[in-house]
């Protein structure tokens, strides 16, 4: 009985990454000022979560199962490490336009094929940077419910309040790009399904292998990811397509927001 507790915990809260695409519904596709503010507080909520949460977990981790100077070498390694991999994919993927690229989303007709690629790009990296975060995350959440249900629900009610503004990070430069409502809802839930997923594989398969150095070596890896996203993409092009105070002050609320969600149940 435990493990269906512990999964539909899981589950929850995953599906709430998709509450936070309802953000969407009450958005107007050519609200450039919304969505320079929503694409740095994308930002700000992923560099803070990257950097106050998900490293000092890895390097906890780490230093928990090689010692204080290895730990703290291999979660600088694998940090970097996890830069490195998202630069190299972003180098070789194949595409017609360069999206580093990006253009106001009033310019004239024949540069917004190239506007929407940039953005419904930038979309579908930050769910997959999210969705590779919620994966060990939904493995973590997972084993501490099926330990104690109980002292796992402060936990599990954290990660849902947190996986919110993540949800907004993934639809709004999707319905920006593409126009659809639900596309950008779509894409918002299928992120935060990797959640249970992870839940369900680590059960599964990975628990047998699964240890203080290869969960701390993904989760380094994953903010450095999430770190490179933000200032490659997320902030360059909240700045171009809106002031930039709006920018910042997008950055600075998603900073708060998430702060405030990994304080609630310390």
């Amino acid at each position: 009985m435990n493990i269906y507790i512990a999964f539909a915990m899981t589950l929850i809260a995953g599906l709430c990454t998709g509450i936070g695409g309802l953000i969407i519904m009450f958005m107007k596709r050519d609200n450039k000022r919304f969505l320079s503010v929503s694409l740095g507080f994308s930002a700000g909520v992923m560099i803070y979560v990257s950097m106050v949460e998900i490293l000092a977990e890895a390097k906890t981790s780490l230093t928990s199962a090689l010692g204080e100077i290895a730990g703290n070498w291999v979660t600088v390694a694998a940090f970097f490490g996890g830069m490195l991999l998202i630069a190299v994919i972003d180098k070789v993927i194949p595409s017609a336009e360069n999206p580093h690229e990006v253009k106001h989303v009033d310019d004239q007709d024949s540069c917004k094929p190239k506007t929407q690629f940039n953005l419904k790009k930038l979309g579908v990296m930050t769910a997959l940077a999210i969705a590779i975060h919620n994966f060990p995350e939904g493995l973590a959440s997972f084993v501490s419910a099926l330990q104690d249900p109980g002292l796992a629900v402060p936990v599990v009610f954290a990660i849902a309040i947190h996986n919110i503004p993540e949800g907004i990070s993934v639809s709004v430069p999707i319905y920006q790009a593409t126009g659809s409502k639900l596309k950008a809802m779509r894409y918002s839930f299928l992120s935060g399904l990797s959640e249970p997923l992870g839940a369900l594989v680590g059960w599964l398969i990975l628990m047998p292998f699964m240890s203080d150095t290869v969960f701390g070596i993904i989760f380094a890896a994953v903010a450095g990811i999430m770190v490179f996203i933000s200032f490659d993409e997320l902030l360059p092009a909240a700045h171009e397509y809106g002031e930039h105070h709006l920018s910042i002050l997008g950055l600075i609320s998603g900073m708060a927001v998430m702060a405030v969600s990994l304080l609630l149940f310390l």
